[in-house]
């Protein structure tokens, strides 16, 4: 987690910064549904690399998305301590297999 940490920080500075050249920038600057549209593409090409089963591309498109993510998130004002917070409040959660299946069920 400290480097997922470390990259939002380094967003964050980037937003901020409006430096000229960068991607993250531009992606600020394009506003959610650009940086929304970056998460579904990056998420499709990761399914699709796992499909393909070629771990070094699969494990590239992981990283795309979780930088677009990264992204999404500092636009929406959520931290990678909310995330982890969330976690671990599922973490403690035990009993509920059925209504994951149930949610498979319906989507």
């Amino acid at each position: 987690m400290d480097y997922i940490k470390n990259d939002y920080q380094t967003i964050l500075s980037r937003r901020e910064a409006q430096e000229e050249g960068s991607y993250t920038c531009y992606l600020f600057e394009q506003g959610i549904d650009k940086i929304l549209k970056k998460v579904g593409e990056e998420s499709t090409e990761m399914v699709i690399a796992a499909k393909n089963g070629v771990k070094e591309d699969t494990v590239g498109e992981i990283c795309d998305l979780i930088y677009h993510t990264l992204v999404m998130m500092a636009q929406q004002g959520i931290t990678p301590e909310d995330v982890e917070a969330e976690l671990e409040r599922r973490a403690r959660k035990t009993g509920n297999l059925k209504e994951f299946h149930q949610v498979d069920k319906n989507s």
